[in-house]
């Protein structure tokens, strides 16, 4: 008998697994305008992601302190689960509070792993994800979360070692969080050595940034940044300018950076989905968002696209069709029309959690409305995809809105773009 690749064992093994019960049978869905959801033949090269989240032990670990080995069944149990939902990508956070998940030698290993921060778990899961990924055909993006230090304002509670303890004056307190302040040039220096030693180690296929630049606006307080502003903001019309200044040199300088350190690739980013309403530009989409991504967190996402520093962009586009604030498929139309022309690609974000979670509205109680956003989306030829929000309930799927959608519009595997 020749030599089988391990690829080829996992995928023939995986190729067992049925859809969820209920899903072969369930139709194709049709929007308003009568068109039907892209057909399996048309889906050869779409995004199929799932963002697998580790801060607060949200989807992975279950819980801190778990043995290597049971770390290692439930990711693994992820990967399997994206394999078997016909997906090609998982979006892997990986630095989710200036931690690390792999041994790195800029921040310590995060909290989430063991329950004490700093604390080695006895394997590497940053790089056992790339391996078992790329061994199940999958795409492994590495997420960073660039300035967020601390779920709690106490210096005092990160490990001794931590770079925030060595230099106190990188830090702001704000919304009861801590966060480098990104005014800071040797703080855009560090994250991005952090962040990069990922990719010189691993053949991560994506860095991903996530929609935390500046932190969202926290009533009655104020981002104190005054001294970096005072020394460093003087070209600039307004703090504002210069903040967006900021974040548009990081995003810059790790585009470059990524494709130095590891050619080919990708560099994405997933911003809040609305970057201006109508009412604040005439550029904007038409929308009535209390936050604009522009406005409050300084990252002009749109510049982004049109420039194309990225490779691509996925918009949270966190609402139902119809929605009176923000409509899904009015900023569905908006990006699309952003990204025309440009090289950049375009993924929508998916609200996959709203989907029968109590205290939502009636259109998410419905297993049907996220399968009509890909219908939808499918009139669209710049949407190249979808990535859902997020690995817990790819694989719980309280109400069957995944498996609706496996049936209605993945009904074969598709590879990702490139």
């Amino acid at each position: 008998m020749g030599r089988v690749s391990r690829r080829a064992l996992v995928m023939a093994a995986l190729s067992t697994l049925a859809l969820p019960q209920g899903a072969a049978a369930a139709p194709r869905l049709r929007d308003a305008t009568g068109r039907a959801g892209a057909p399996w033949w048309r889906a050869a090269t779409e995004m199929r992601g799932m963002w697998l989240a580790t801060v607060a032990n949200r989807d992975w670990p279950s819980r801190s302190g778990l043995s290597a080995a049971q770390q290692r069944k439930e990711l693994i149990a992820h990967l399997d689960r994206a394999v078997r939902d016909r997906l090609n990508t998982v979006i892997f956070q990986v630095r989710p509070t200036a931690d690390a998940l792999w041994p790195s030698p800029y921040e310590p290993w995060s909290q989430y792993l063991t329950g004490t921060q700093g604390k080695a778990p006895g394997w590497d899961p940053l790089g056992t994800a790339v391996t078992e990924a790329h061994a199940r055909g999958l795409q492994l993006h590495a997420w960073f979360n660039p300035y967020r230090v601390s779920n709690d304002t106490d210096l005092t509670k990160l490990v001794a070692s931590h770079p925030a303890r060595k230099h106190p004056d990188w830090v702001v307190r704000y919304g009861g969080k801590l966060y480098y302040n990104p005014g800071l040039p040797e703080v855009r220096a560090f994250v991005q050595d952090a962040m990069l030693d990922a990719v010189e180690r691993y053949p991560v296929d994506a860095v991903h940034f996530d929609d935390y630049f500046y932190p969202y606006p926290f009533a009655g307080q104020s981002f104190d940044d005054d001294a970096a502003f005072d020394r460093y903001g003087g070209d600039f019309a307004n703090r504002a300018a210069w903040r967006r200044h900021n974040i548009d040199s990081l995003v810059q300088e790790v585009a470059a950076r990524v494709k130095k350190t590891r050619p080919g690739t990708q560099f994405g980013i997933s911003p809040f989905g609305v970057w201006r309403n109508l009412a604040s530009d005439p550029l904007g989409s038409d929308t009535r968002a209390g936050v604009q991504t522009y406005d409050d967190l300084h990252a002009d996402t749109r510049k982004w696209v049109r420039e194309h520093w990225i490779d691509y962009i996925v918009p949270q586009v966190y609402w139902h069709i119809g929605y009176d604030l923000a409509d899904y498929a009015k900023l569905v139309r908006w990006w699309s029309q952003t990204a025309k022309g440009t090289p950049t690609r375009l993924y929508v974000g998916e609200a996959l959690y709203k989907a029968g979670a109590a205290g939502q509205p009636a259109a998410w109680q419905d297993p049907a409305e996220l399968s009509r956003h890909l219908t939808f989306a499918a009139g669209y030829p710049q949407v190249r995809g979808h990535v859902y929000f997020a690995a817990r309930e790819v694989a719980q799927d309280p109400i069957g809105a995944m498996a609706r959608v496996l049936a209605d519009h993945y009904q074969k595997p598709a590879n990702p773009p490139r």
